[in-house]
């Protein structure tokens, strides 16, 4: 089915459909930058590309000092009039932060935050997060194989616990975060939230609580400046529940208003848990009114696997992956080991996978697959699609 198209169950809720339908333009960004597409509409016209090419090398930047220089470019780049004044005064404010953290030596224990942080593997990174006891832990130790701490009692998971998903030949990074409650978020998964690709919202539809306890994570999550979000790359979510391809004129939510570049929209998956357990039909209508949430959901259970299998493809789907394979000159393509792009990226993209080196001295390469006829010559601009395989030459 894939990746045309998948289907997303709601076990006794129904079940979902959503298309994959390719978009217009390029999608040449990776880890958090990709998120800034899911607000590029609000964009006003008169933000430059520099002052946007900057913005998302601040969100894919690491280190402090990378991300100072980038504010330093969007302060320098953003259109000076009243209507950019408080994103003017954060730059200036996340700058006096960072100044002062390059300035300040570290002595003793490293900071939280960094402590925390979970380096990327995989197609996409996906971040678990759920009230207590509502079944994340358990869903991530059967996906991922970890040994992910299980119990009956409440706060059981207290830190960051990565396990790879495997789909096909890719395989995405599930990190099981500590649960998040009114009373209580540790303080620094802000920090690896931002830099997820997506998030799954994991909730019990049986616990009375429910409704109560998704207000207060998004409650919790929005003081800190990120926002669970229904808009996945392809898809919105209908008043019928069915999933529908993106369209500039029904999506753009006004281009009067300037996005705030600090804030992050995280595409999110309410995953309904439990399902074995057999929650009434109507739940998870009764979910959406009481909290407002559109979010796409799949119903399943790690007991009975019911559910299980549409997890990956969903995100197979969603996130747009393209697998691309490489060969040298002569040799058969390695099958094994794909290079992981989004739709829209090209084959300059994937030599900067490769390597640096090989981006800066790339030529034009041969393609095989989508190609007009086998062993086609392409500039470093060609899109690539699903399958695809590439044999690089330099100048």
């Amino acid at each position: 089915m894939l990746p045309g198209a998948c289907e997303a169950s709601l076990g006794a809720f129904g079940s979902i459909a959503c298309t994959a339908v390719p978009r217009a333009g390029p999608s040449r960004y990776i880890g958090a930058a990709r998120r800034l597409l899911y607000a590029a509409h609000a964009m006003p016209a008169n933000l430059s590309p520099e002052y946007k090419k900057a913005e998302q090398a601040f969100r894919m930047a690491q280190e402090a000092r990378e991300r100072l220089e980038c504010l330093k470019e969007m302060l320098r780049t953003i259109p000076k009039h009243k209507g950019t004044e408080h994103i003017q005064a954060d730059i200036k404010s996340r700058m006096r932060q960072l100044t002062d953290e390059l300035n300040t030596p570290h002595k003793g224990p490293a900071r939280t935050d960094a402590a925390h942080s979970v380096r990327r593997e995989g197609a996409g990174q996906v971040c678990l997060v759920g009230p207590p006891n509502s079944g994340k832990s358990r869903l991530h130790g059967i996906l991922t194989g970890s040994k992910a701490a299980v119990g009956p009692f409440p706060y059981t998971t207290r830190e960051p616990l990565p396990g790879m998903l495997p789909f096909e030949d890719v395989a995405f990074q599930l990190v099981d975060l500590p649960p998040i409650s009114a009373e209580r978020m540790e303080p620094w998964v802000a920090g690896l939230l931002e830099m997820a690709d997506a998030a799954w919202l994991v909730v019990d539809l049986a616990d009375p609580a429910c409704a109560e306890d998704l207000i207060s994570i998004r409650a919790q999550l929005g003081q800190r400046r990120i926002t669970l979000s229904e808009y996945w790359p392809d898809f919105r979510v209908e008043p019928t529940g069915a999933l529908q391809p993106h369209t500039e004129a029904a999506d753009a939510p006004g281009a009067e208003s300037v996005p705030d570049p600090f804030r992050a929209q995280l595409p999110t998956l309410l995953v309904a848990s439990k399902s074995d357990l057999d929650p009434h039909p109507e739940e998870a209508q009764v979910l959406e009114e009481l909290t407002g949430v559109r979010f796409p959901v799949i119903a399943c259970s790690a007991k009975t696997g019911q559910g299980l299998d549409r997890l990956a493809q969903f995100l197979f789907a969603s996130l747009q992956i393209v697998r691309v394979y490489t060969k040298l000159p002569g040799q058969a393509a390695d099958r094994n080991r794909p290079f992981t792009v989004h739709r829209g990226d090209t084959v300059l993209d994937v030599a900067r996978l490769v390597h640096q080196d090989v981006a800066r001295t790339l030529k034009f390469a041969r393609l095989w697959g989508s190609a007009a006829f086998a062993g086609q010559q392409v500039g470093p601009g060609h899109r690539l699609a699903d399958g695809d395989i590439v044999e690089l030459h330099a100048k």
